[in-house]
């Protein structure tokens, strides 16, 4: 029973990840490690929001799949 759920926490994890990928939660994260690294003030979660929806509106990325 134990490898069983060994297995099924590691492929919940999986799915958490990819998850958090594929809708960008992991870059509000990643910016946030950015700002501790660099001593920046973190701008707040809406403003990035925000910022990143300007970007991808600036330069749109054609994607056929």
């Amino acid at each position: 029973m134990s490898a069983a759920v060994a297995l099924a926490g590691r492929a919940w994890r999986g799915v958490r990840w990819y998850l958090r990928e594929w809708s960008g939660e992991a870059r509000w994260d990643d910016y946030l490690a950015h700002c501790a690294r660099h001593g920046h003030e973190p701008v707040s979660r809406r403003e990035f929001e925000r910022r990143r929806a300007d970007e991808v509106e600036r330069n749109p990325v054609s994607r056929c799949c």
